[in-house]
């Protein structure tokens, strides 16, 4: 949309900035005049109101325009060889894996030097988890920022950093951080200002002289985290009033009503976007906007504020793309990539973190019927767009699917989630799994699931009881679990240790600052010395690395895999069984999981009745070629086996 007064007031303001909009600044240019209409009418929509609105919407085109100008060379010409392939970050040879700096590498210099480690398996996107300053023992994982421009001195410095991402681009790699938008530490300098009594910085967070605003927010606004965190508010005594801290007493939410907040966050994310960060991790979204009389979650000023957010980028760093970190229901996920005329341009990534729960589901179950109900509503992702596929992360593993679901499967949703919560923390007696319950809420039963992906597919108790049998059984779930979510569409996305089998790590008991959060029994401090005996024949280490390895080197042979929107499930001939298609340019994979623990057998029928059908398939996992047989016969799948089958 052309808005003559408007774009002529962009065009003063890129003079005043010496722009080159004839020359060598020619496409920022363009992009801007391009993108002026939208960002306009986003913030509009959010602070048309404010008393400064107009003037504070010239400062957020000064931080595009400068952020720009900051851009290095060598930044701006990746950004053009992104764009040239368009949706850049669908390709099938992205694989990444997220991780904790010092718990695998001890330090960011440290980390150059596992790069080679990388290569080997076949990681060429790093997920680097919170890097920048926070307190000790109040860091929430690094998730409670007091300086969002400064690394922390457990990890290195800043010039480490762009060290470490200076060899990643030579390498062909991908570097991933984070950004924590709905909150800072305490001890932010905002934060101390504000304690100080600055009204400018109180204003930045949401301060309250008594107990009657914070009160009507917490009778609609639920707890995160009710056993170490309850309640939505903490006292402050150094200026005698409340602050909102959501998640806990040390984090205090950021209040996206005030404009100046959005411009100094918007800064900060051209900060990490001119490091060199190819995706940027938004943590919490949907907390970042808050309004009396509602949860505080998934509001729809929260989108506007990230479509604002993707749009800015657009203009100034066009080949870093946004990842939301929103682990909501199914139908609220959709919303993070955009809908209506931003469809495909709010977020670039969200997790699939619905799909990952449901494997878990299948995987205690031996049952698919529950997650086939939830593919409903995750086929919905626009074309543009992409899932991070995972089956551990550094959270908790939460049951985030609906009732609904659980009941068109033919279940009572109270008994099959308490089910789960048993199976996976362990206290059911046919459980081999070790894990614990996180964040129990005996108010409503809730509760979300601690453990490796290794102890949880049993491997911890089959190693305590020193049984080959349960060993490779627990070995064979854990490359079930990982194939069916690398080639089920989107950026495959490893935990560190899972890689090679790391089981629960309970030396967080003994730190003071960990020890109130189970999350921590599976986030490794990586042994390199365990590491290496992947190079040992026959060792547990061994046939999860190279296994693994393998599955990746699979998925980057087939061009077909990339994320294109091209995912058809197959229909349940077996309950036991996970079947879906990856089809494009007349090429197609057949991917099949059983989850039982026994043998499965799939009709001949289930690869026939979805287009041609085909007269041989191809296993890439087996090497093995079957003839397609009739339909009275099958294709057998031994206990938790799996085939990637092309024909």
């Amino acid at each position: 949309m052309y808005t003559f007064g408007v774009h002529e007031h962009i065009n003063a303001l890129l003079k005043e900035q010496k722009i080159d909009v004839g020359g060598e600044d020619n496409l920022f240019y363009t992009r801007m005049l391009a993108n002026t209409a939208p960002i306009l009418e986003l913030y509009l929509q959010l602070y048309e109101h404010h008393p400064s609105a107009e003037l504070l919407f010239d400062d957020v085109v000064k931080t595009i325009i400068v952020a720009y100008q900051k851009r290095t060379a060598v930044l701006k010409q990746r950004d053009i060889q992104k764009l040239e392939k368009e949706y850049w970050f669908l390709s099938n040879e992205i694989n990444g894996m997220s991780l904790y700096v010092d718990r695998f590498a001890g330090s960011l210099k440290n980390m150059q030097t596992k790069l080679d480690y990388f290569e080997e398996l076949g990681i060429n996107f790093l997920h680097l988890m919170p890097i920048f300053e926070s307190p000790a023992n109040e860091s929430d994982g690094g998730y409670a920022v007091s300086n969002f421009r400064k690394v922390d001195d457990r990890f290195g410095s800043l010039e480490d950093l762009l060290q470490l991402q200076e060899e990643m681009r030579k390498r062909n790699m991908y570097l991933m951080l984070d950004i924590v938008l709905n909150h800072t530490s305490h001890k932010h300098e905002w934060a101390i200002k504000a304690k100080a009594g600055e009204k400018k910085y109180q204003d930045y967070f949401y301060f309250y002289n008594d107990r009657s605003v914070p009160d009507q927010y917490d009778r609609t606004m639920p707890e995160i985290f009710p056993e170490s965190s309850p309640g939505n508010f903490t006292y402050v005594p150094e200026c005698n009033k409340w602050v909102m801290t959501v998640f806990h007493n040390y984090q205090w939410d950021l209040n996206y009503t005030n404009p100046n907040v959005f411009i100094e966050m918007l800064d900060t994310i051209f900060f990490f976007a001119n490091l060199g960060v190819d995706i940027l991790r938004i943590d919490a979204p949907a907390f970042i906007w808050k309004q009396l009389g509602t949860t505080c979650q998934n509001l729809p000023q929260a989108h506007t504020l990230l479509r604002l957010i993707k749009q800015c980028v657009q203009v100034a760093a066009p080949g870093m793309a946004l990842l939301g970190e929103a682990i909501v229901a199914p139908k609220e996920i959709m919303k993070y990539f955009g809908n209506d005329h931003y469809t495909a341009r709010e977020c670039d990534f969200a997790y699939n973190a619905t799909h990952m729960a449901l494997q878990w589901d299948m995987l205690a179950t031996g049952d698919t019927k529950v997650m086939l109900a939830a593919q409903h509503e995750i086929l919905k992702k626009p074309y543009g767009t992409s899932w991070i596929t995972y089956t551990r992360c550094h959270d908790d593993i939460g049951l985030g699917y609906d009732d609904a679901m659980i009941e068109q499967a033919g279940f009572e949703a109270y008994a099959h989630r308490r089910y789960l919560k048993d199976y996976y923390s362990g206290t059911h007696p046919a459980s081999p799994a070790v894990g614990a319950l996180f964040s129990s809420n005996p108010k409503t039963g809730d509760a979300r699931i601690s453990g490796s992906l290794a102890s949880l597919c049993g491997l911890e108790k089959a190693i305590n009881n020193n049984s080959s049998k349960d060993i490779d059984e627990s070995i064979q779930k854990i490359l079930l679990m990982q194939a069916h979510s690398f080639f089920l569409g989107g950026v495959p996305m490893l935990f560190y240790g899972d890689e090679i089998g790391y089981t629960n790590d309970y030396s967080y008991l003994n730190d003071k600052g960990k020890s109130y959060d189970n999350r921590w029994m599976h986030r490794p401090v990586i042994d390199w010395q365990k590491n290496e005996r992947r190079k040992q024949e026959g060792t547990v280490e061994q046939r999860i690395f190279n296994s693994t390895k393998k599955l990746l080197a699979i998925r980057k042979q087939l061009d077909f895999v990339s994320d294109q929107s091209n995912l058809t499930w197959i229909t349940p001939h077996n309950v036991h069984v996970a079947a879906y298609i990856r089809e494009s340019n007349s090429k197609r994979l057949f991917a099949v999981f059983n989850f039982a623990g026994s043998v499965s057998f799939l009709t001949w029928f289930a690869f026939k009745e979805k287009g041609n059908a085909p007269s041989s398939l191809f296993d890439h996992w087996s090497g093995e070629t079957y003839a397609v047989g009739n339909d009275h016969e099958f294709f057998v799948l031994p206990p938790y086996g799996f085939a990637l089958l092309e024909g």
